[in-house]
């Protein structure tokens, strides 16, 4: 067997048991759609880059723009995506907008990632 082949069964049998548990279990399509767009969004470097500032602290675009050596309108295409989709929030300060992380939801997420990677 090649290194890249993953093992199957020998025949063909079903478990009725277990396939009733996980098709009740199963979210509808439209869920499934939405966490898959989630993931997505943490495919990007850029992203988790920015993710990983806001883990730290609140910080306005300029703050973000130097610490991570890119242009302002660069971050804040990024930022847009995030805040899309509920990553991110803002709050305007004077003229400065400053971003942080959603909830602690985002915090939770990126830190098993980083769990799961480490292992």
């Amino acid at each position: 067997m090649a290194m890249h082949d993953v093992e199957c069964c020998d025949t063909f049998q079903t478990h009725e048991e277990l396939l009733n548990l996980v098709s009740q279990k199963m979210p509808d399509e439209d869920e499934l759609y939405d966490l898959a767009e989630l993931f997505k969004v943490f495919g990007d470097s850029t992203r988790i880059r920015i993710l990983y500032v806001l883990f730290e602290a609140e910080v306005c675009v300029c703050d973000l723009a130097q610490a991570l050596n890119m242009t302002q309108s660069a971050i804040s295409h990024q930022l847009k995506i995030l805040k899309q989709n509920k990553l991110v929030k803002s709050r305007r300060e004077g003229k400065s907008v400053f971003y942080s992380l959603a909830d602690n939801h985002v915090r939770t997420i990126i830190a098993q990632g980083r769990e799961h990677i480490e292992e």
